[in-house]
């Protein structure tokens, strides 16, 4: 297991721990276990590579079967979810509340919240007017499928609805997971750094879009957004990247635009 971001403490790992507040899954998906489980980034000891190893694909595996029912309970009722990732601060979640009251008139909107802790974010978006689902990962620094599900159960979302997944603040572990969502979307901001594509590859590698957010700040920041741009697409050439600023609402009509892309 990683031993150093708290995934193998109890209730953190995988689903359904003792620190995971999850409902059962709906109707036509496969129900899920508790489970423990590693990162595809195995720690190796001597003796210990190949156990690992296996560890992790099943557990990978177990995901990924769950995420592929997720997929098509989704799919069978036109609903999109797009899984939204980025480190703390980065301001998913007031992207979120202004997409809510841009986009809640166009069609139903609902936000599922992963945090280790807390219903801070879930009142903040209940307070920008749409149904949402906290779920409290305890240790766990992301979302898996599992939690996905119970989310699902609990918003019982109306066909052809938006799902906005506001993914643990963690720039690893989630882009690993697949949720059985539509898109992933990586979230960045000014303050964050140019480079941090090259730091955290494998997250900018698997994201279908990359969003550059707190634009306005570019002024008293040292940051390049065609650099990062750049770096970007060295890792993930086909990614597409937009920059908005979630505050003054610039750049987010390309960002509308790309969600209604994905029906």
């Amino acid at each position: 297991m990683c031993g150093t971001c708290g995934c193998d403490e109890a209730g953190g790992a995988g689903g359904a721990g003792a620190g995971t507040r999850i409902a059962k899954p709906p109707s036509g998906l496969t129900e899920g276990h508790p489970h423990p489980h590693t990162h595809p980034h195995p720690h190796a000891r001597p003796g210990e590579a190949t156990e690992t190893i296996t560890l992790e694909q099943r557990v990978l595996a177990k995901n990924e079967t769950v995420a592929a029912h997720n997929r098509v309970w989704l799919a069978d009722r036109g609903i999109v979810a797009v899984n939204m990732m980025s480190s703390p601060g980065a301001g998913k979640t007031t992207l979120l509340e202004r997409t809510i009251r841009d986009l809640g008139g166009r069609r139903p909107v609902a936000v599922i919240e992963g945090d280790q802790e807390t219903m801070l974010d879930a009142e903040r978006i209940k307070r920008a007017g749409c149904a949402v689902v906290q779920v409290n990962t305890g240790a766990g620094c992301h979302l898996d499928a599992e939690m996905m599900q119970g989310a699902l159960t609990t918003l019982s979302p109306e066909p052809g609805s938006l799902i906005l997944v506001e993914n643990v603040g963690n720039l690893v572990c989630p882009a690993l997971f697949d949720l059985g969502e539509r898109s992933k979307v990586v979230i960045i901001s000014v303050t964050e750094g140019t480079d941090k594509p090259l730091k955290y590859p494998y997250m900018f590698a698997a994201a279908d879009l990359v969003v550059i957010n707190k634009i306005d700040l570019l002024p008293y920041v040292d940051f390049d957004p065609d650099g990062c741009e750049k770096y970007a697409r060295s890792v993930n050439p086909d990614v597409r990247v937009l920059t908005v600023s979630a505050t003054t609402g610039e750049g987010m009509n390309d960002w509308y635009d790309w969600v209604a892309d994905q029906y």
